[in-house]
């Protein structure tokens, strides 16, 4: 039977819950335990796939197709284990999941009350990830704030699932803010003592206590918050923010946290094996080299939408020993300003995925760049259908080329909506989501930085490139790198004579390592220092 870890936040959101919850996850793994993570919004909505990038950063999309919130990313990359759709739940989902079976008559006429029948869909859904993964331990982030409304019915059955399983078999581990008043100079435990005080008042009594900060603490605030928050002095663990993210789970392993899980779970297990992590971290620190690579989107004001691909290149660096200064551009400033005053000075420019008509003249301004000038050129999604729409224009001769989803009545749409998505079909989660195979171009770009003619990628889009252009775009000079095994799906596109010119319709940034950075942003990122050098 799996044991369970359940992760709460107080005083403020935003404190790193997920980074916590997937640094400890790689410790329990690194000890050669099995692991499972998952986390529970407390919002409305069935799942982020509907939301605004502004409002909720990134969707990271799994293998099996669900789109969930970005913290899950932070758990595939550090705990290199592929999530599925019972790694993410919404209050949204399971209102839907208990109205429908209402409906459905599964009640027997009861009285259908949040206790027990939401708290029970809670429940049934986290003890399901443990059995369908077999793991040894659950680590469940409880998203929001202690205190929020819309948490209640998650804590509720976070509480009567320690009841069930015993407390042996459960843990809370709770995330706090310790602020640093520079004015007197001392830290301030109160906000961490109401928001545990809360959490108590709940029935929930933590076990850890992660204590958030930008400066050391002294002792002597480790052993007031371990006496005001009923916990042992040991149990009180520093987070102090650290110059890399990589850096937190040596850190917490520092602080003694996974073994003093290991000990309150009863979990008898070796040392962490963590020498990978250290090299990693070590490389990291030790970059002697950098490139400068521009991210051309329409929502870079908020870097979170764009998450998971800032971090695959900065995994592309890490495998050369180049530092990555990422350079956020706004797709529209390029709709009133010459190219090459915004872009001069970049070693490379990735296009990422996107939605919507802003900002794409942008966009194909970009991407004519870099094909005109020999930058590297990396197009995610919306990337690869702009680099074929600026091609297609300049090169093929198709002088009104655009794609469907911004200009409707083209009689050039190059890009087209998938035949399986016409129709009168709702917003959410009805999109080409999650892995998919992929067969690459012998003698490609892509084969070779691959090493295999087979590959399996995420998707989520509606778009591809029409069929009806595919020869007269080929007969200009663009290569098809990589099509769905029917080749009907145009999944690569590449430019032979450009010294890094690629597209790809699926998201490889979801499948990116660390320690193990995915091999198109491991070449592209070799590609940019090439340029630079």
């Amino acid at each position: 039977m799996a044991k369970y870890i359940f992760v709460t936040g107080g005083v403020v959101s935003g404190l790193g819950k997920g980074i916590s919850a997937a640094s400890l996850g790689r410790l329990l793994k690194a000890r050669g335990l099995r692991v499972a993570a998952q986390k529970l919004d407390p919002y409305m909505n069935v799942d982020p796939g509907t939301m605004s990038p502004y409002q909720h950063g990134e969707v990271f999309v799994t293998e099996d197709g669900a789109e969930t919130d970005l913290d899950l990313g932070h758990y595939e990359r550090f705990i290199d284990e592929n999530l599925n759709k019972l790694s993410n739940l919404t209050s949204g989902r399971v209102y839907w999941n208990v109205l429908n079976k209402e409906r459905r008559g599964e009640y027997l006429g009861s009285t259908v009350q949040v206790i027990p029948h939401v708290t029970g869909e809670i429940k049934e859904f986290v003890y399901g990830l443990g059995k369908m993964t077999d793991a040894d331990v659950v680590i469940t982030e409880i998203g929001g704030t202690i205190g929020d409304i819309e948490s209640q019915p998650f804590l509720e059955a976070i509480r009567q699932i320690s009841r069930e399983v015993g407390r042996h078999n459960c843990l809370f581990l709770h995330v706090v803010l310790v602020p640093y008043l520079k004015c007197s100079g001392e830290h301030k435990t109160k906000p961490a003592q109401h928001s545990v005080r809360e959490l108590q008042g709940m029935g929930i009594m933590p076990d850890i206590i992660i204590a958030r900060c930008d400066e050391p603490l002294e002792n002597g605030i480790r052993q007031k918050i371990a006496l005001f928050c009923d916990v042992e002095p040991e149990c009180v663990i520093e987070n102090q923010t650290l110059g890399s993210l990589y850096d937190v789970p040596l850190m917490l392993h520092e602080a003694g946290l996974d073994g003093i899980v290991c000990r309150k779970l009863g979990f008898d297990v070796p040392e962490p094996s963590l020498e990978d992590w250290r090299a990693l971290c070590g490389r990291i620190a030790n970059a002697e080299r950098s490139v400068s690579v521009a991210i051309v989107g329409k929502y870079t004001q908020l870097h979170d939408a764009y998450l998971s691909v800032a971090e695959a290149l900065r995994h592309g660096g890490y495998e050369h020993g180049i530092k990555v200064n990422l350079h956020w551009i706004e797709s529209e400033e390029l709709e009133n300003r010459e190219p090459a005053e915004v872009l001069e000075g970049m070693d490379a420019i990735l296009i990422p995925g996107g939605f919507g008509e802003r900002g794409i003249e942008g966009m194909i301004a970009a991407a004519r760049y870099a094909r005109e000038n020999g930058v590297p050129y990396f197009g995610i999604c919306l990337g690869m259908q702009i680099a074929v729409i600026e091609f297609a224009r300049d090169c093929a001769g198709l002088t009104e080329a655009h794609s469907r989803e911004f200009a409707p009545a083209s009689e050039q749409a190059v890009i087209d909506l998938m035949p399986d998505q016409r129709g009168n079909l709702p917003k959410g989660g009805t999109m080409r989501l999650g892995g998919y195979p992929c067969e690459l171009q012998e003698g490609s770009r892509l084969r070779e930085i691959y090493g295999q003619e087979s590959i399996v990628e995420r998707h989520r889009h509606r778009y591809e490139v029409s069929n009806a252009y595919r020869d007269r775009l080929a007969a200009a000079g663009l290569r098809f790198s990589g099509m769905s095994p029917d080749h009907r799906l145009v999944e690569a596109i590449e430019l032979p004579d450009h010294p890094f010119f690629v597209g790809v319709q699926y998201h490889p940034e979801f499948k990116s390592r660390p320690n193990r950075a995915h091999p198109i942003f491991r070449s592209f990122i070799e590609a940019a220092w090439e340029r630079k050098k």
